[in-house]
C-alpha cells in the first residue's frame, strides 16, 4: 500500500479554516502591535488578537476531549500552527506558549487538578494564561546534573499541607498577565531535595500567576516576536497546596521532557509557516522587479536556483513536521525520536530560507520597506527556545543513540523505541 500525503477532509477542512481565521485575524495584528513603545505594551495591545483565537477555539483545540477540549491530534494543530505563523507569529506564539504551560497539567495531571484548573482554559471565551516556568537566569541546559550545586536552584519544600517555592525563572511566558496580575497558572519546575538526584527530586507545581509571593522582576526585550511577552519572575516563599504537586516527587524530567516533545514538534510547523512567508515575499518580488534589466528577475538563472533551494527545504520541514506529529500521536507521545530531529532541522534550515530569500532581495531586505528583516528577527528565535538545539535537543538525541536498545528504523516504521 503507497504512503499517501494527502490530507483527509477533516485536515484539509481544518487547514482551510485556519487559513481563513489568519487571513481574518492576524494579519492587521503586526501593524496594530509590533510598533507599540514596549514589550508589556506590544503584548497588550495584542489582547483582542488573542481573545478572537480563543473564541475561535484554538485554545480548546490544543486540550484532547477527556479533559473537555477538542484536540484530535499533534498532527491536526501543526496544520493549523503553520497557517498562523504564515501570517503573523506573536499571538500564535502566545496561544501556544499557553498550550506548553498546561502540557504538564494535561499528560499527569489528576482528576481533581484537571477540575480545578482546567474551567478557564476550555471555557472558549476571555484571554486566559498559562506559563511553563522552567528555564533560569544561570541556564536550565544541566537539569539532570546530580550536583547539588548546578541544575536547578528554584526549589520547593513541604510545609504541612503547604508547598513553599523559592527561587528565580526566565523567559516565562507572559506571566505578568494582560494587567500586571500575573498570568492564570503556571507550571514552576523545581528541585525538592537538592541533595538527591533530579530523577528523585526534580518537580513540576502548579502555581496561580497571582499566588503572593511571586513577582514579575521585568520583561524580556526579545529582538523578534514583538508582541508576546516573555518575563523574569521571581518567588519568594511562594504558598501553594500540596495538591498542586503533579505527579510524584522524582516525576519532573518525565514531566517536563514529555511536555517538550510535543511541541517540539510544533517547532517544525512554526518553522514551515515563517518560510513559507519567506518564499511567497522572494517570489513575489523575483516576479515584479526587473532591477533595471529587461526581464523580471525570476527569469535570471541564479534566482530560479535560489528559489528552487527555498521549496526544496520547505516541502523537506514541512513533511518531516507532519511525519513527526504522526509518530506522536500513533505512539501515544512515547515516540519522541522526530519531533527532537525535527524542531533541530526545521528550526535551521528555516533561518537559511529567510537568509535566502533576504539575499535574492538584495539590500532592500534591510529596510522595512520588506518583511523579511522582521521574520528573520523571528525566526531566530526556533534554534534558540522550547530547548536550545546545542544546548538540549542535540544530548536528547546523543542520549537516545547511545542506548543500547536504540533501533535507527524504528522512527521510520513508526514504532517507539523499546
Amino acid at each position: 500500500m503507497p504512503i499517501d500525503f494527502s490530507l483527509s477532509e477533516a485536515q484539509h477542512e481544518l487547514q482551510q479554516n485556519a487559513r481563513r481565521l489568519a487571513s481574518d485575524v492576524l494579519s492587521a495584528a503586526a501593524n496594530e502591535t509590533h510598533h507599540q513603545g514596549t514589550p508589556d505594551e506590544r503584548f497588550r495591545a495584542s489582547r483582542p488578537h488573542y481573545r478572537a483565537l480563543v473564541q475561535a477555539g484554538v485554545l480548546r483545540r490544543l486540550i484532547p476531549p477527556p479533559a473537555g477540549g477538542e484536540m484530535t491530534s499533534l498532527l491536526g494543530l501543526a496544520l493549523e500552527a503553520e497557517e498562523y505563523m504564515a501570517v503573523e507569529t506573536s499571538v500564535p506564539l502566545s496561544v501556544f506558549s499557553t498550550g506548553l504551560g498546561l502540557m504538564p497539567l494535561l499528560f499527569f495531571g489528576n482528576l481533581e487538578q484537571l477540575g480545578r484548573f482546567l474551567p478557564p482554559f476550555v471555557s472558549g471565551e476571555g484571554e486566559p494564561l498559562a506559563g511553563l516556568a522552567f528555564s533560569e537566569v544561570g541556564g536550565a541546559a544541566n537539569y539532570r546534573d546530580a550536583d547539588p550545586d548546578v541544575g536547578f536552584a528554584a526549589t520547593a519544600r513541604l510545609d504541612g499541607d503547604e508547598w513553599v517555592i523559592n527561587g528565580h525563572k526566565q523567559f516565562v511566558p507572559h506571566a505578568s498577565g494582560w494587567d500586571g496580575s500575573g498570568a492564570d497558572l503556571l507550571a514552576v519546575a523545581v528541585r525538592v531535595d537538592p541533595t538527591r538526584p533530579p530523577e528523585e527530586s526534580m518537580a513540576v507545581i502548579l502555581v496561580p500567576g497571582t499566588a503572593a509571593g511571586v513577582t514579575v522582576e521585568s520583561a524580556l526585550p526579545t529582538v523578534g516576536h514583538r508582541a508576546a511577552l516573555v518575563t523574569r519572575i521571581r518567588f519568594d516563599d511562594v504558598r501553594v497546596p500540596a495538591a498542586n504537586l503533579l505527579g510524584n516527587v522524582g516525576d519532573g524530567i518525565a514531566i517536563l521532557e514529555t511536555s517538550f516533545t510535543a511541541t517540539a514538534a510544533l517547532v517544525g510547523a512554526f518553522s514551515a509557516g515563517v518560510m513559507r512567508h519567506a518564499f511567497d515575499v522572494a517570489l513575489n518580488f523575483a516576479r515584479d522587479e526587473k532591477r533595471g534589466g529587461r526581464v523580471a528577475i525570476v527569469e535570471h538563472q541564479n534566482v530560479g536556483t535560489i528559489l528552487a533551494d527555498m521549496k526544496a527545504k520547505i516541502e523537506a520541514a514541512r513533511y518531516l513536521t507532519w511525519k513527526a506529529c504522526d509518530y506522536f500521536d500513533r505512539t501515544g507521545g512515547a515516540g519522541s525520536e522526530l519531533a527532537i530531529a525535527t524542531k533541530i532541522y526545521a528550526s535551521e534550515t528555516a533561518v537559511q530560507v529567510v537568509w535566502d530569500a533576504m539575499r535574492l532581495v538584495g539590500v532592500e531586505s534591510y529596510t522595512e520597506h520588506q518583511p523579511l528583516f522582521e521574520i528573520l528577527r523571528d525566526t531566530l528565535a526556533y534554534p534558540l527556545f522550547d530547548g536550545g538545539n546545542v544546548g538540549v535537543r542535540r544530548l536528547q538525541l546523543q542520549r537516545t543513540f547511545a542506548s543500547p536498545d536504540y533501533d535507527p528504523l524504528a522512527a521510520m516504521a513508526g514504532r517507539p523505541q523499546s
